[in-house]
């Protein structure tokens, strides 16, 4: 395998560890970066989706003591009640992303939308954070939201279906509008990752084993520990890095950003 290959499916997976959980849009980057690099067609965007596994492994290995508690004790009422949130938040977009998966492929994925949800998805943050008062939040852990709140912050994931608007950014600001503090819309939002993205990611997989092949272990491996190493060092940054700021430097980046692939791919 050329060297070129394990250099682009090092950077990739760097990118998509930087970007997944950041309120940034992991699409939009990998669509930049991978058509800068020259990695395109069938078996990049089948790349790009396998990768994704080790951004989730990678929130699955952080909060792994809190997952093998919640694994061991489910019966426990307080535990049952998380799990139960969790199930909530994560029928909205499912329950649409089944019934929408094709329709999105084949007419969202193209780098003028996912430009145009960049700039629009910063400017609403800009918006939700003027409104938004940490001393007012009425949750302030990630595992004591209301069955309402869960549901809120469950449509607001939805927008995320739309390539450009951030999972982690629809949900956390869903998670804001619904009254948690910050760092509790942040960890809501890392857990709900979970079987959201395992279920996405799975379900494009099975769609499209047809692109893999054997010579591709390697690149595919490469991208994945990557990935996963990377997303893991984001996710313990960005947990300090809300406990004392606010996500306005994030929606700037974003209107910055959106406007730089508008630019790139016009």
């Amino acid at each position: 395998m050329e060297l070129i290959l394990i250099v682009q499916a090092l950077v990739l997976g760097i990118v998509e560890g930087l970007t997944e959980f950041l309120p940034v849009s992991s699409t939009g980057h990998l669509i930049i970066v991978g058509d800068a690099l020259g990695f395109t067609g069938e078996r990049a965007k089948t790349f790009e989706i396998f990768i994704q596994l080790g951004a989730i492994l990678g929130v699955v290995w952080y909060y792994r003591g809190r997952l093998l508690e919640l694994a061991a004790h489910a019966a426990r009422p307080t535990e049952r009640r998380f799990l139960l949130t969790l199930a909530i938040a994560f029928v909205p977009a499912a329950a649409v992303g089944v019934l929408a998966h094709s329709y999105i492929k084949a007419y969202l994925f193209d780098p003028l939308t996912v430009a145009g949800a960049l700039v629009a998805g910063g400017i609403a943050i800009l918006l939700i954070e003027r409104r938004h008062r940490e001393e007012r939040a009425r949750v302030h852990r990630y595992d004591a939201l209301g069955y309402a709140d869960a549901f809120r912050v469950g449509l607001a994931q939805m927008f995320a279906l739309f390539p450009g608007v951030s999972r982690s950014g629809a949900t956390i600001m869903g998670g804001l509008l619904a009254g948690l503090s910050r760092t509790a819309a942040t960890e809501f939002s890392f857990f709900l990752a979970i079987p959201t993205m395992f279920a996405a990611t799975l379900y494009d997989l099975a769609r499209n084993l047809h692109a893999l092949a054997p010579a591709d272990v390697l690149l595919f491996g490469v991208g994945l520990v990557a990935a996963f190493l990377t997303a893991l060092a984001v996710i313990r940054g960005f947990l300090i890095y809300v406990a004392h700021h606010s996500f306005r430097a994030f929606a700037w980046y974003r209107i910055g950003f959106g406007l730089l692939v508008l630019a790139w791919f016009w």
